[in-house]
């Protein structure tokens, strides 16, 4: 099967620190660098480096000619990225010294993504695929609800999280993926338990504890495997992405937690978000020798 991304695509500006600032302080960085990121863009990546069949929708300003090459030269077919009206997505990273993060995104041409781009997606997708979004372009409620009734199985990923967006999608979904913390505020914002939020399956990562996955009555977890992070940028974006290619390709859940866990160990181990995503082979490597 097929899976469809409806996602961001923005141009990473990451900047690493000794620590976060403080407010109204002004700190000098160690480094600087660009890469290629945006939460829509690191799950294509991720499930396609993974062995999923992927296609990406979405949108870059006339200022985009550099994503396109980085998406052309991760693999990722092109034919609905289109050219907006609208600077392309980009984002400021600070990373600190323990590899955590902090990050400013600006939607621009995620937020412009042409309409008929994504009937031209939904179209092409076939009863069984995998509609995956997330809370960084416009579009998304429609499209899922529209994804749904033509037999696709609808995932969305609630971040950045905002608690009306992810109520709005809920009841169109068939997997909700967040972390701990947004796990938590959307169940407050809903008046219910984290484990009774009401949607058919629900991937809680979190962190350096690994990630559950609820089912109706029946939960599943995996363990984080034990590593040094550099960098935890788009981990979760590839655990996300490795887990839809997992389950897209048969695996079981379990297995397909397995895979993802090894996946986002290799990514918070190098710096960058699609730069530091896995291949299958490096993951396949990673766990034989930790078995």
């Amino acid at each position: 099967m097929t899976i469809h991304c409806l996602g961001s695509i923005n141009v990473d500006h990451v900047h690493r620190l000794t620590a976060f600032p403080q407010p109204g302080e002004t700190l000098q960085d160690i480094s600087y660098s660009v890469g290629l990121g945006g939460k829509g863009t690191n799950q294509a990546i991720a499930a396609h480096r993974a062995g999923g069949d992927v296609r990406l929708i979405g949108a870059v300003g006339a200022d985009g000619d550099w994503a396109r090459g980085q998406l052309q030269a991760f693999g990722l077919d092109l034919a609905q990225v289109a050219g907006v009206d609208a600077a392309t997505g980009h984002a400021v990273i600070h990373v600190d010294a323990g590899g955590e993060n902090q990050i400013v995104i600006h939607g621009g041409a995620n937020r412009a993504i042409p309409d008929a781009h994504v009937e031209a997606a939904l179209a092409g997708a076939q009863p069984g695929d995998w509609w995956l979004t997330q809370n960084e372009t416009n579009a998304t409620v429609g499209s899922t609800m529209r994804a749904r009734a033509l037999g696709l199985r609808t995932v969305h990923v609630a971040a950045p999280f905002d608690a009306a967006a992810a109520t709005a999608i809920l009841p169109h979904l068939d997997l909700l993926a967040v972390n701990e913390g947004e796990a938590a505020a959307l169940a407050a914002h809903l008046g219910v338990a984290p484990e009774a939020l009401p949607v058919p399956s629900l991937l809680v990562t979190r962190g350096a504890r690994g990630a559950v996955w609820r089912d109706g009555g029946a939960e599943c977890s995996v363990p984080a495997f034990a590593v040094e992070a550099v960098d935890t940028t788009g981990a979760g974006d590839t655990f996300l992405g490795v887990t839809l290619a997992g389950l897209d390709s048969g695996l079981a859940v379990p297995q397909a937690l397995r895979r993802a866990a090894a996946a986002g160990a290799l990514c918070v181990g190098r710096a960058g978000a699609a730069g530091s995503i896995p291949t299958r082979a490096e993951i396949d490597a990673f766990l034989e020798n930790s078995a």
